[in-house]
């Protein structure tokens, strides 16, 4: 098994949804997939199912893959769960973060802005997401990290399914509160900032929303 090529596939694929180019409910043709990226369907199958794994696609009985169309009640549980972990990923962070750490922090939230500021909106989605991972990456915690990055990609299909207007704006602004309060070491204002950052993401949700639509062929040559 070719698993560098499958990792490339279901990476680009990932990519792809937390960019809001492949949307709820795009079929995923083999075939498709298999001349896109010029190998076997057995690579694209594979690829697939880590996916299913991950609870970015379904995979559905004599129909095929489909980006996955989160409900209403996976929506509010995915926040839930985050709401539980991040809070105590801020408290560990603040009672082990350097001064690196910070500027590592500090960094990215510019990053966020010169992607704002330029109109890339991928970068900016991607950047957005990562806010999350990054912290959990300077604290050296790997699983918790994977975690949050699989939640994070489920977000954003749940954001693009759900979220009345872009809130980019506001997100990039919370971040960097949340920064400040991690530079000042005040523990309980960062728990509360990221508490009231991921209420206000949720806020934003609006669960009566028609599914968008997409094109396979033009989500990934994007």
């Amino acid at each position: 098994m070719d698993t560098s090529t499958t990792s490339h596939i279901v990476e680009s694929l990932t990519r792809a949804i937390v960019e809001h180019r492949l949307l709820p409910g795009t079929k995923l043709a083999e075939q498709k997939l298999a001349d896109h990226f010029g190998v076997s369907r057995t690579l694209v199958r594979q690829a697939l199912f880590q996916l299913s794994q991950n609870r970015l696609i379904r995979l559905e009985p004599a129909r095929g893959a489909f980006v996955a169309t989160p409900s209403v009640d996976e929506a509010q549980q995915v926040f839930a769960v985050r709401r539980m972990l991040e809070g105590a990923m801020v408290r560990a962070f603040v009672a082990q973060s350097t001064a690196a750490q910070i500027r590592a922090l500090k960094a990215h939230v510019a990053a966020e802005k010169k992607a704002m500021d330029g109109g890339d909106v991928g970068q900016r989605t991607e950047l957005l997401g990562d806010f999350h991972v990054r912290m959990a990456e300077l604290m050296g915690n790997a699983v918790l990290a994977q975690l949050l990055g699989e939640l994070i990609s489920r977000c954003a299909l749940i954001t693009l399914m759900y979220q009345s207007t872009s809130a980019a704006e506001h997100s990039h602004e919370e971040h960097a509160r949340i920064v400040e309060a991690l530079a000042r070491r005040d523990e309980e204002a960062a728990v509360l900032l990221m508490q009231e950052h991921l209420d206000n993401v949720q806020a934003g949700l609006v669960f009566d929303r028609e599914l968008p639509t997409s094109d396979l062929s033009m989500a990934l040559s994007s």
